[in-house]
């Protein structure tokens, strides 16, 4: 079995526990390894022992577009600089590959979050949890090559770890590949984060105008994402706006209700993410302050990205016949 491993990379401090726990397995089977240098300065280099190829700086997608369409074997592995295989994990690779049918295009290895024993975890590590029930996540997936070239690889105009591998597994779909899951696991730690993590990655929000402008209405139940609280973030944002004109308009009355709405809609809001977590003054205080930030900022993003994207067109397919090495 013909396989390249692909490893897109920030040149994270966790780049040399993965490749270590990488090198037993790929020594063993011979298998190609790439690794995707995409720091805006690649300086100094990366040691590593594998082919180093300079990224774009333009995101995960695009440094995995570097990766594949250099990759020299059927099957391409795609692996986070952020995750740590089991110990087997490369045996396991060959294992599911070789079960996969003619019609497999994608097959996922299973992902663990580990999660504090002693406490209820905090909002962020609730979020990387997600993680490991995520459909064709891309921190360990494998794609023949020929249903990447054949799809048009990834979408490189979304610039985040976030969405580009629902996109690109529904367009192998489309295509008439199955995607199926494996055995393998690897381990996703989480990583340290600034208490303002939830509202940075409101810029999401613009990307996912892009899905819809592409991919129509029922973009989130085609790229099988879950429903979002966007339309609650809108009418909280849209009522605490009415809430300032009309205070500025002089209609306390109105600009009273305005703000019971808003104070309602944010409260609910932080509740929610407080009572699962573990309610400690830092944490209690960090959602009280990101939930009344979350709102407007979700509908600022998801604005912008409908009028940056309002003309946007799908990803075009490649026809078979057609080498993209």
């Amino acid at each position: 079995m013909s396989v390249t491993v692909v490893v897109p990379t920030l040149g994270r401090p966790s780049l040399r526990t993965l490749l270590g726990a990488l090198a037993p397995g790929i020594a063993r089977h011979g298998l190609e390894l790439i690794v995707v240098d995409d720091r805006p300065a690649a300086v100094p280099p990366l040691e590593v022992d594998g082919t180093v190829l300079p990224g774009p700086a333009r995101g995960p997608a695009a440094a995995r577009n570097v990766g594949w369409r250099a990759a020299k074997h059927d099957w391409v592995a795609f692996l986070d600089d952020d995750v740590l295989p089991d110990p087997d994990w490369a045996d396991r690779l060959l294992d599911d590959l070789a079960e996969a049918g003619e019609h497999v295009g994608g097959l996922q290895g299973r992902l663990r979050v580990p999660l504090p024993g002693d406490r209820r975890p905090t909002d962020w590590e609730r979020v990387t949890a997600g993680l490991a029930d995520g459909a064709w996540i891309t921190a360990d997936m494998a794609y023949r090559r020929d249903a990447l070239a054949g799809c048009g690889g990834f979408d490189e105009r979304l610039p985040r770890a976030f969405r580009e591998d629902a996109d690109l597994a529904f367009r192998v779909r489309r295509d008439g590949w199955e995607l199926r899951r494996g055995r393998r696991q690897v381990t996703h730690p989480v990583r340290p984060e600034s208490p303002w993590v939830s509202v940075r990655t409101q810029r999401g929000n613009a990307d996912d105008a892009l899905l819809r402008r592409v991919h129509g209405p029922r973009w989130r139940e085609l790229l099988e994402v879950p429903p979002g609280r966007r339309p609650r973030h809108v009418t909280i944002t849209a009522a605490g706006l009415a809430a300032l004109a009309l205070a500025a308009a002089r209609r306390p009355g109105w600009a009273t209700a305005a703000g019971l709405i808003w104070a309602a809609g944010t409260a609910e809001f932080a509740a929610a993410r407080i009572a699962p977590g573990p309610r400690d003054p830092r944490e209690v205080g960090t959602m009280l302050v990101t939930s009344a930030i979350i709102p407007p900022a979700a509908t600022l993003h998801w604005l912008r990205g409908w009028w940056r994207w309002r003309a946007a067109q799908p990803v075009p397919t490649v026809p078979a016949e057609v080498d993209c090495r």
